[in-house]
């Protein structure tokens, strides 16, 4: 099973790197973007997919990482690789300080609790607009777009970096939900208090599950910057934190690709139905609604409960 879904998203990796080749210039950067977003989805379903913690609040993550880079390298003239380094210590401190403070609660009150520390991120992000731009954010000057010698104002740049980013977390989680602590992650999603008979620290790997989701959010957050150039308080936004809960239901929570499959359909279903009317919306809400119905578990998850049982 594991050779299985290893060798599966290794051929995802390769397919995107050959799409490159064949679509278009808008095409790439769409695609480039949805890589870099796919990451942050990936960030969120091990929290709620594998771990069965549903949170309204993973916009803060992304911005942490969003703003963790754009400040360093725009304020303090650190170079991208540090801006980077920097950015992810930053998402590891503020993943461990929200676990510590949201986890004492669980279910709804969870939910509830890391949607008001979002909106309070979101807030404070606003109140220093000085800082960080407010609602216009601020650009990225191409010298904190440049890391090891690449600029990412190149398109082709852009893509193959977003690609390598996407690809290391996907073959990284690949290999980590097989792992004793990624099966234990699972164990907790199907049934928290049988886990914790078994003896399973149930508190410590539901803290490290937020750490890790939090961390990988963070590095998408920070490589949007990096890679696109810009960051603004838009992504701290309560609606920031519903899309990459959208992407995963969509795609199949609890599968590897489900949130790059979500990612890709939600982009080109707004993208392709606004090309067709100003009320796209209404076909977005519809289709998203026939999906609901009929492949309750995500297009993946249809997928995996129907021809592949080994998908992960």
């Amino acid at each position: 099973m594991k050779e299985k879904n290893l060798i599966l998203n290794i051929g995802v990796v390769l397919l995107l790197a050959l799409l490159f080749f064949f679509v278009s210039d808008y095409h790439d950067g769409i695609i480039a973007r949805i890589l870099i977003l796919a990451i942050f989805a990936m960030g969120y379903n091990l929290l709620f997919g594998y771990t069965g913690m549903l949170s309204l609040g993973h916009a803060m993550f992304f911005a942490t990482g969003m703003y963790g880079y754009g400040l360093s390298v725009e304020l303090w003239n650190f170079t991208a690789l540090e801006g980077l380094v920097f950015s992810l210590l930053v998402s590891l401190l503020f993943s461990m300080g929200i676990g510590i403070l949201t986890l004492r609660t669980k279910g709804v009150a969870f939910m509830i609790v890391t949607l008001m520390f979002s909106q309070v991120f979101y807030l404070v992000v606003l109140l220093f607009s000085e800082y960080t731009g407010g609602d216009e954010g601020f650009v990225i000057s191409p010298q904190g777009r440049t890391l090891f010698g690449l600029n990412f104002v190149d398109p082709t740049n852009k893509y193959f970096a977003s690609l390598f980013l996407f690809a290391l977390v996907l073959l990284s989680l690949t290999l980590f939900v097989r792992t004793r602590t990624g099966k234990c992650f699972v164990a907790i999603r199907e049934n928290e208090q049988r886990a914790e008979m078994l003896g399973y620290d149930v508190w410590k790997h539901k803290f490290l599950a937020i750490i890790i989701s939090g961390v990988i959010s963070g590095l998408g957050g920070a490589t949007y910057t990096l890679i696109f150039g810009y960051a603004g308080a838009a992504f701290a936004e309560v609606h920031y934190s519903i899309l990459p809960l959208l992407w995963v239901l969509l795609g199949g929570a609890g599968t590897l690709v489900g949130p790059l499959i979500g990612t890709v359909f939600a982009f080109y279903l707004i993208d392709i139905s606004s090309g067709f009317t100003s009320a796209y919306l209404l076909i977005v809400g519809l289709v998203i609604v026939l999906l609901t119905l009929f492949a309750p578990q995500g297009l993946a998850g249809e997928i995996k409960r129907k021809v592949a049982p080994w998908l992960l």
